[in-house]
């Protein structure tokens, strides 16, 4: 008798060229393999796209256009369930219809009669109350909730969704794993600080600092300082605007800008190879932490502070309140002695990449 084989749709911010997005999409769809082959289930995704071509050709998965009403009926009318992350999906900070677009998503796959399942999102924040009926509701029809964190699950609960159904569990991308081919780096005679930024401020205060921290890291022993950007093409020239910042570099000391890394396990291999991590964006700590690179979290987000907590960590500075001196200091300061903080986190880190397969074992017990 053959393998079973289920088709899980999967909807989230995909396609859109951002790596910690794709790096959660990498992570849910090897998650959902080994998973399969565990419980001898052969899972074929179907991802909601607004980039299928690349979507498909990247991760070998078939995809169709999120946005093309027709595609993604007829992919939740032949799939077995529905994951809707993870990822930042059900928050109104970038505007009002991110909400009801992953929601209709989910309406229309319970409609169809189709499990759905909430995947290690971060929810919130969700600033309009007019949202909590329809979350709670959507939610109820779900066989499977998980969430990121412990304020994701305080707010479902605060619009109604009971405690006890929802299960936290990390980031998916804490159990991202480097390419089978990924060959070993030659260490570099330097250290290498990756850097991972993006613009937020507007009058780009924090950059400003970010630049004087990272001069002031290389003034006191040479180091390559490598940025890596992780939504492109905005981050690239964020990293740009702090590189003219920094201006000349003293003698040992370089800068470059990591241009190539588009898939998400390349990505999590430049972070790899780092000695330090000085990030913005949360799956920049997240690669980090998952490859025992000591980092340096700066807070935009409580999301950042979020994930930062789980590692008994707080962010050095943040876009609010950035003090200079002090990240150089942390800098300088993990550079030294990066076997004590990779010893102190190693049991926690360990935790979490056992936790992130959590949802992956509770969906496929469920489709199979």
């Amino acid at each position: 008798m053959g393998t079973q084989v289920r088709r899980i749709a999967i909807s989230g911010y995909y396609g859109f060229n951002n790596s910690g997005d794709e790096a959660v999409l990498q992570s849910i769809l090897l998650a959902l393999r080994s998973e399969g082959v565990r419980q001898g289930v052969a899972i074929e995704p179907i991802v909601l796209s607004v980039s299928p071509e690349n979507t498909s050709r990247m991760y070998g998965v078939r995809a169709v256009h999120r946005m093309r009403f027709s595609d993604v009926s007829n992919a939740l009318r032949e799939c077995d369930g529905l994951i809707s992350g993870g990822g930042s999906l059900l928050q109104d900070a970038t505007g009002v219809k991110t909400i009801p677009y992953y929601l209709a998503v989910l309406k229309l796959a319970q409609f169809y009669r189709k499990p759905t399942f909430i995947y290690a999102q971060g929810i919130g924040p969700v600033h309009r109350p007019i949202f909590y009926p329809f979350i709670r509701t959507i939610f109820k029809g779900c066989p499977y909730i998980s969430v990121r964190d412990e304020e994701s699950a305080a707010l479902l609960a605060k619009m109604g969704v009971a405690r006890d159904r929802v299960e936290v569990v990390p980031d998916p991308v804490m159990g991202l794993t480097l390419k089978e081919s990924a060959a070993k780096r030659e260490r570099s005679p330097v250290p290498v600080i990756g850097v991972s930024v993006r613009f937020w401020n507007r009058d780009r205060s924090e950059l400003d600092r970010l630049a004087a921290a990272l001069r002031a890291i290389v003034e006191g022993g040479a180091a390559t300082i490598r940025f890596l950007p992780f939504h492109l093409p905005d981050d690239t020239e964020a990293s740009k605007y702090v590189v003219e910042r920094i201006g000349s570099l003293p003698e040992g000391s370089a800068v470059e800008t990591v241009a190539d890394a588009v898939h998400p396990q390349d990505m999590l291999a430049e972070v790899g190879a780092c000695d330090l991590l000085i990030g913005m964006r949360l799956h920049s700590l997240i690669y980090a932490a998952s490859q025992h690179v000591p980092l340096i979290g700066i807070s935009y987000d409580p999301k950042i502070d979020q994930f930062l907590n789980r590692l008994g960590m707080t962010a050095a500075a943040s876009t609010e309140a950035f003090d200079s001196n002090r990240v150089a200091e942390e800098a300088r300061r993990l550079l030294n002695d990066p076997t004590g903080w990779i010893d102190s986190k190693r049991e926690m880190i360990a935790r979490l990449q056992q936790e992130a397969r959590q949802p992956a074992q509770q969906i496929v017990s469920i489709v199979r």
